[in-house]
């Protein structure tokens, strides 16, 4: 899955004073990965090293001059291109201190943009469309240019991209509500114009975003009603001379982003890869209006895979350089590292699973001897035949529903007809296909259970989550209606299968949990294999007592006598606490079965500290409490041999443990030091840490030994299945 990692201010903003622009023209990649060139809206151009934070040089032009585009790098010269008061193109060179003192020739025409690429000569392009490489401008800076637009043209974006050593600049150009692209070839010099699709009156692109995948150009364009379009041009056969007809430009609806109520004014969605868009200044489906958010969504299946909400005004400009994004907000440049790695179905719809889990195989099949041995077809069992198979013969021996009309018929329905409809549905259709309508069929029962009090739909909604086809962000209020209406079933399900589960609402669940009572949390119905686990870890609370992990509560002495007494003198409670060891009393879960189940399926949801911890604060200071008794439960029955972790079963690791009593502890310090009940609990919790560092020591003691084992075993030789030997280290 895609993910936004911890950012970092670059610099400071200057923001026009009436808040419109961010105070920057662009930021442009420099020699490496690690170097960017900041062009403000005014006069400095500043090289920034991304790492260190911290600039490098900076240039600015005389008061009374304005530079009109952002400045680029030439990596052929290793100069700086810039150009100012549109006709003035400036060249210099990192060593140089004064931008007066440097190179300078002025054209005959508005600039628009310089843009350049690594490895290309750099381009320019001209406020009429013309286009020119640079050195061939510079030869005679006078030469007369030619306009290619009309009167009432103007362009509102470009970008130059590289083909196979050939050389393109794209740039977009709005007239009287119709909206172009251009489409330059250089060396050969060739000219193609398109005219974009009309969006609803009055309604032009926000951004745009162009790449080149397998020989084919594909232009991203983000529309103020949130819809997102991809618009394809093969790169072979393009030849067309200038001045012909505007050509239609096909699209296809890419993403329809939320928007909230209105428009949105200041946004932008960027191409990450052939999978992948960044979107700024959008808000959040889980988060309602008012809030501006990055995002990360995946296109091939429409899920959003990563969020993070960005302080002060957002501008809607995105740059994005070797897995950065660059982006103004408030008063601040940010840099956000991000990932992604190549999407696949399970992670971008479904639950990352432990690879020990067994729920997400396909069903069993029954293999033919002959098939196995001779390469022959298996004939068709008649003897298995499972429920879905059943359930798939009766519904297609039947007259059978359409999509939309089970849509039609979740809107008036009783409950009972619409599972039996949504189950033939599910049944005779290919997941593949299936995979769009899952998510409207479950917003339209979410819809009708908000609506309507008296109905509801476990079943169906159960069902339609097991499909894996659903994320929170296709359906964000089905988690809070379960919560609601106490189905807590189906909040373990969306706690496994979703993997885009907000923070806030992880610890709504958490909250839910801890507080309902024991006796309620065992008349609900959980997943089996999750009861499987806890029933393995409860029946274990008289078994013998081990050693693992580093910690074992007979081990204890040493810790038990460091304890100091309310005075601060150190007592020896070894002898009085001989009894208590034998039999700890956190060795008995503080919670109840099923309420345990619950409490496991939330240490093992995807989070991030920095979303997270804000919630965990309206915690009440009894339930962290509990929470951390559990926590501190789980932790001494993993360290013990009898109950190790159950690696076939659902189960949160020790890591997953230990990250959630630290977090616990940075929520609730204060409350917990101030608290008489937690002082005990704190202890416990100081000899975990110590005896995890003493592990690690231990650990490093050996490492000398298990090298110098490494180095005595030699090359590997074929012992067949299994051998013995004898390793003599003294």
């Amino acid at each position: 899955m895609a993910a936004l990692y911890e950012g970092y201010t670059l610099c400071g903003l200057v923001p026009a004073q009436n808040q419109s622009n961010s105070g920057i023209q662009g930021v442009e990649e420099e020699r490496d990965c690690d170097h960017v060139l900041v062009t403000d809206s005014t006069r400095s151009v500043t090289l920034y090293k991304v790492s260190d934070q911290k600039p490098l040089s900076s240039w600015t032009v005389k008061q009374g001059q304005t530079l009109t585009c952002p400045a680029v790098y030439n990596s052929q010269t290793k100069e700086y291109v810039a150009v100012s008061d549109s006709k003035v193109i400036r060249i210099w060179k990192e060593e140089d201190i004064l931008l007066e003192k440097t190179f300078k020739a002025t054209v005959s025409s508005d600039i628009r943009r310089v843009h350049s690429v690594p490895g290309g000569e750099p381009v320019v392009l001209f406020q009429r469309g013309a286009v020119r490489l640079l050195d061939s401008l510079l030869s005679a800076p006078q030469q007369p240019i030619e306009e290619v637009l009309s009167q009432e043209e103007a362009i509102r974006w470009s970008t130059h991209v590289v083909v196979e050593s050939q050389q393109f600049v794209i740039f977009t150009t709005e007239q009287k509500g119709e909206n172009f692209l251009y489409l330059q070839r250089l060396n050969p010099n060739t000219l193609q114009r398109y005219r974009l699709e009309r969006e609803e009156p009055g309604l032009s692109p926000l951004s745009f975003s162009a790449s080149y995948t397998d020989k084919h150009i594909c232009l991203l364009y983000l529309y103020p009603n949130g819809h997102v379009y991809q618009s394809v041009i093969p790169v072979r056969g393009l030849g067309a001379e200038e001045g012909a007809q505007a050509l239609p430009l096909p699209r296809s609806l890419l993403l329809v982003l939320a928007v909230g109520e209105g428009l949105l004014e200041a946004a932008s969605a960027l191409v990450l890869d052939e999978a992948h868009v960044a979107v700024v200044g959008v808000p959040h489906p889980s988060a309602g209006a008012g809030k501006d958010f990055l995002c990360i969504w995946n296109t091939n299946f429409q899920t959003l895979q990563a969020g993070k909400e960005m302080a002060g005004k957002i501008y809607g400009q995105l740059w994005s350089f070797s897995n950065k994004l660059f982006i103004p907000h408030g008063k601040a440049l940010s840099v956000i590292p991000y990932e992604c790695p190549r999407s696949c179905l399970a992670s971008a719809l479904g639950k990352l699973r432990q690879a020990k889990s067994d729920e997400s195989k396909a069903p069993a099949s029954v293999p033919s001897w002959n098939n196995l041995l001779h390469g022959e077809k298996a004939p068709p069992s008649r003897a298995v035949e499972t429920r879905k198979t059943r359930t798939t013969r009766k519904t297609q021996s039947a007259p059978s529903s359409t999509f939309d009309q089970v849509l039609e018929l979740i809107k008036t329905a009783p409950a009972e007809e619409i599972q039996k409809e949504v189950d033939g549905l599910i049944s005779r259709s290919d997941m593949q296909d299936l995979q769009p309508s899952v998510g409207q069929l479950a917003s339209a029962l979410v819809s009708r259970s908000l609506a309507d009090a008296a109905f509801y739909t476990p079943s169906t909604l159960a069902q339609l989550v097991h499909t894996r086809s659903l994320c929170h962000s296709v359906c964000p209020d089905l988690m809070l209606l379960a919560l609601e209406r106490k189905d807590y079933f189906l909040c373990q399900l969306c706690l496994q299968f979703f993997p885009d589960i907000p923070e806030a609402v992880t610890c709504a669940c958490l909250k839910t949990f801890i507080s309902m009572s024991d006796v309620d949390a065992e008349k609900v119905s959980l997943e089996p294999d999750s009861v499987s686990f806890m029933e393995t870890l409860l029946a274990g609370e008289r078994g013998s007592v081990g050693l693992q992990n580093g910690f074992s509560p007979t081990s204890c002495d040493e810790e038990r006598s460091d304890t100091l007494s309310g005075g601060g003198t150190v007592i020896d409670t070894r002898a009085e606490d001989k009894e208590k060891i034998s039999t700890p009393p956190e060795q008995i879960c503080p919670v109840g079965l099923h309420k345990a189940v619950l409490l496991n399926e939330v240490l093992l949801t995807a989070y991030s500290d920095t979303f997270l911890l804000p919630h965990l604060k309206d915690l009440s200071s009894q339930h962290v409490l509990l929470f951390l008794q559990y926590l501190q439960y789980l932790y001494l029955k993993y360290s013990q041999d009898a109950s190790p972790q159950m690696h076939g079963l659902r189960s949160p690791s020790l890591s997953q443990i230990m990250d959630w009593v630290c977090l616990l502890l940075d929520a609730h310090f204060t409350v917990l030091v101030m608290t008489p009940e937690a002082k005990g609990l704190l202890l416990n919790l100081h000899r975990f840490v110590k005896s995890q560092v003493r592990l690690v020591s231990e650990l490093g003691k050996i490492e000398g030994s298990l090298q110098e084992l490494n180095k005595m075993k030699g090359t590997k030789t074929d012992v067949g299945q299994y051998s013995i030997e004898i390793i003599e280290l003294f």
